[in-house]
């Protein structure tokens, strides 16, 4: 009699689920039509990037003269004409020289801003929270403010069109934001494995890249995926201080394609930027689970 009464409770709870799941599942009118205007916002955000696309496929003569956001006939030749580059310099130098830097610039991030990260997180210092607070004053300093001193301090060093002066920088923990993420991502992690490390004999430094770290992981790729990013993407710095075009990177490359010998090649422009979309796409598709957690989780439990 018990067997038959838990029978027909466990039925009827999933046959409530049930109910629950059908009714979510119903579009409700008010339901389409949000669902229709986010779609219709999605369209009108992508479409410059889809003309561009469609464009790199153009002939040089049809990209403004022929409203059809369809190319009448496809062709490759901007992609040709866009990857030999100009001046003698293919454009997959400047894929190779991006490469490079972010590559640098990720390095130094991710070891400079999550020592400082845990040195804020865990240890006991002096001036621990004045310091912390300078910190967060440099997130709101604009970059425009420090960029003369900057540039005659790296002139003085001779350090103008190098890569160090873009470089060097994220080895010293210049950027606050990846630190106040860390830290509020370290802080959610509980103290007593700390204090389990120390049993079993691990120091600050140990614990450091054997307990934190480890843990810290989602906050780490989120900082390689800014960094990455914002560094790709990057066109100031790299226009104020690099001036030999064997140094350009895709961002000045890109711009090389407006003013070479007074004539404007939008096609070839067109296709290097398309091509130039592709890494950040990828980055981002495969990390973009990382990236919510490591946002999520440093900003709820901090």
């Amino acid at each position: 009699m018990e067997t038959n009464k838990a029978s027909d409770s466990l039925n009827s709870v999933t046959a409530f689920e049930r109910d629950i799941y059908t009714e979510k599942k119903k579009l409700k009118p008010k339901n389409i039509g949000l669902h229709a205007v986010i779609i219709l916002i999605g369209v009108i955000m992508l479409y410059p990037l889809l003309w561009m696309v469609s464009s790199s496929f153009k002939e040089a003569t049809e990209i403004f003269k022929n409203i059809s956001f369809l190319p009448t006939s496809v062709t490759f030749e901007n992609y040709v004409e866009g990857w030999s580059g100009l001046s003698g310099v293919s454009f997959s130098k400047f894929f190779l020289n991006t490469f490079i830097l972010v590559v640098f610039c990720i390095i130094g991030n991710v070891i400079s801003c999550s020592m400082a990260a845990y040195a804020f997180a865990r240890l006991e210092f002096t001036l621990k929270k004045v310091l912390f607070a300078i910190m967060l004053v440099t997130m709101m300093l604009p970059f425009h403010v420090t960029v003369i001193p900057q540039y005659i301090m790296f002139n003085k060093l001779d350090w103008i069109n190098t890569y160090i002066p873009l470089i060097l920088p994220k080895f010293l923990a210049v950027d606050g934001f990846f630190i106040f993420l860390m830290v509020q991502f370290i802080r959610s992690i509980p103290r007593d494995l700390d204090e389990a490390a120390k049993i079993d004999g691990c120091g600050p430094i140990k614990m450091f890249y054997k307990l934190i770290m480890p843990l810290a992981l989602p906050a780490v790729i989120t900082t390689i995926i800014f960094t990455f990013i914002w560094t790709w993407n990057d066109f100031f710095s790299q226009l104020l201080y690099l001036s030999d075009i064997k140094l350009y990177t895709v961002a000045l490359g890109l711009r090389m394609f407006l003013d070479a010998m007074g004539q404007n090649s939008w096609g070839a422009l067109f296709a290097m930027s398309t091509l130039s979309l592709i890494p950040l796409f990828i980055i981002f598709i495969f990390f973009q689970k990382y990236l919510i957690e490591g946002i999520t989780t440093g900003g709820v439990k901090g």
